[in-house]
């Protein structure tokens, strides 16, 4: 019997990590199979990865949170940032990573000269990029709709807007980490507030990927350099990976693999 993995969140059909993994299964011959769970409620997460009988499992939006309660020991930068997105079962425990950052940071390395950031949204993907970002000395503004989100950010000594206090300056890059576009036409901010933040900056990225938002359609129309979340899902699919194969797969190999199901 082969080992059984998947994705947990809501909505969840729209993922592609089931293709991702797979390939990589398949090409790699390795014994194992990835599926997609919907999971409406969080705090169900560790009950319904048992029940499942899974060696592993990715989380998405909503739920990145909700992961890192439900593990027994979470290890290196989730512990930093409380928020998981890949589980490993080891020795019936649930151990908890998150390879979105790293992800982020290898989807990111082609824009230059990138100091100042301006993340959209304050929830468990902001945490970790903002952290992340933080540790290679960037400049991290935050804005959010609500104040109440804002308060780690404070914590780490970003500068924090609200909306209705949003003061427009220069960024290098712009990211949206919201679900705005993902399943609507929304834009992660008042269009006001977006079309005064596209005259100021060199790069967008957001990190919802498999269709053009409307907040990516405005940097295009602009001409404004942008890229989608594909190659952060590849670079913290592969990170994810190695830790569901426990490190029996090439890196390379897999990367190679996992390429392969962005074609299909």
């Amino acid at each position: 019997m082969g080992k059984l993995f998947s994705i947990f969140g809501d909505p969840v059909s729209h993922s592609r990590s089931p293709l991702m993994h797979n390939c990589v299964f398949k090409h790699l011959s390795y014994d194992a199979c990835y599926t997609r769970t919907h999971l409406v409620d969080g705090d169900k997460l560790r009950d319904t990865f048992l029940s499942l009988k899974l060696s592993g499992a990715n989380i998405t939006v909503p739920h990145k949170e909700a992961a890192y309660k439900a593990c027994d020991e979470v290890r290196g930068f989730a512990n930093k940032v409380g928020v998981v997105n890949t589980i490993v079962l080891e020795d019936n425990k649930l151990i908890g990573y998150n390879t979105d950052a790293d992800g982020f940071m290898y989807a990111i390395s082609e824009f230059k000269d990138i100091k100042t950031i301006l993340v959209l949204g304050a929830g468990g993907t902001a945490k970790a990029l903002v952290s992340r970002f933080l540790e290679d000395k960037l400049k991290v503004s935050v804005i959010n709709r609500s104040e109440a989100r804002l308060a780690y950010f404070k914590e780490l000594k970003c500068d924090t807007y609200t909306w209705d206090k949003f003061e427009v300056k220069k960024y290098d890059l712009i990211v949206n980490t919201t679900s705005a576009g993902l399943k609507d036409d929304n834009l992660p901010a008042p269009k006001d507030i977006i079309d005064k933040l596209l005259k100021n900056t060199n790069f967008i990225a957001d990190v919802i990927y498999g269709t053009l938002t409307p907040f990516l359609k405005l940097a295009k129309e602009q001409g404004i350099t942008y890229k989608d979340g594909a190659d952060m899902l590849l670079g913290q699919g592969v990170l994810a990976n190695e830790l569901f194969v426990d490190f029996k797969l090439n890196k390379n190999d897999i990367k190679k693999a996992m390429e392969k199901s962005f074609l299909l």
